[in-house]
C-alpha cells in the first residue's frame, strides 16, 4: 500500500513535467475544459476541480475548502501526462490483466475493486443500480446489472455484476478500452477503478 509521501513525491514529479509542457498543449491532449489562461476544469466522479498551471494547485469547484484527496490529484496529473500519447482510445473492451504489464498489480486491482464490488453490491442489485445512476452511469446490457462510467474525456469503464444466490456466489468484472494502457500505467488503472467503486460504495449506504 502505497504512503502519502509517495503520492506527494509522485505528484512532485508529475508537475515538474508536465510544467514544461504548454497549457494549450495539456488542454488540448487531456480535452479537459480551459477556463482562463492558466486554469482547466477537470470532472471526476462527483465532484468538479478546478486546476492552476503551472503550479497544478486543486481547488473543489463548490466547495472551495473541500480538501481534494492527493491519491485523485495524482491521478488526475497521470492523465494529463499520458493523454496525448494516444488520440482515441479503441471501442474494443479488455479485462485488467490483459493490459501490458498488469499481471505484477493484479491481486491489488482484484483487492481494491472486484472484491469491494461484488462484497457490497453481489447481493443488492438495486443498490448498484441507484448508486451508479446517481454516478451518471450509462445502462450496458451486460451481466444482472452493467454500467459504462466516463472518468475522464478519453476513458471510460465498464462495471458489470451477477447477483449472488443459494447456490453461486456473486461475480463481477471491470472492462476497460484497448489501449488505456498507453495513457495510464497498471498501478494507476487499479487505483481508478477502486476509487469509482468505493464512491459507489458510499453513495450506496
Amino acid at each position: 500500500m502505497a504512503r502519502v509521501d509517495d503520492y506527494l513525491n509522485a505528484k512532485k514529479i508529475a508537475v515538474e513535467t508536465l510544467s514544461k509542457a504548454s497549457f494549450q498543449e495539456l488542454v488540448q491532449h487531456s480535452k479537459f475544459e480551459q477556463v482562463n489562461d492558466n486554469t482547466f476544469r477537470v470532472p471526476f466522479l462527483n465532484r468538479v476541480f478546478l486546476v492552476s498551471f503551472t503550479d497544478f494547485d486543486f481547488q473543489d469547484e463548490s466547495e472551495k475548502e473541500k480538501e481534494v484527496p492527493i491519491q485523485e490529484q495524482v491521478l488526475i496529473l497521470h492523465y494529463c501526462m499520458g493523454s496525448g500519447n494516444i488520440l482515441k482510445l479503441k471501442d474494443k473492451r479488455i479485462a485488467y490483466r490483459e493490459i501490458p504489464g498488469a499481471s505484477f498489480y493484479f491481486s491489488a486491482f482484484v483487492q481494491r475493486a472486484i472484491d469491494p464490488l461484488k462484497k457490497v453490491f453481489g447481493q443488492n442489485i438495486p443498490g448498484f443500480l441507484k448508486a451508479a445512476e446517481q454516478l451518471n452511469g450509462k445502462k450496458i446490457d451486460i451481466g444482472d446489472a452493467g454500467f459504462e462510467f466516463d472518468l475522464f474525456p478519453k476513458i471510460s469503464l465498464q462495471l458489470i455484476l451477477w447477483e449472488g444466490d443459494d447456490e453461486f456466489p456473486p461475480e463481477a468484472n471491470i472492462l476497460f478500452q484497448e489501449g488505456i494502457g498507453e495513457i495510464l500505467s497498471p498501478e494507476d488503472v487499479a487505483w481508478l477503478s477502486g476509487m469509482i467503486v468505493y464512491r459507489l460504495m458510499a453513495m450506496g449506504r
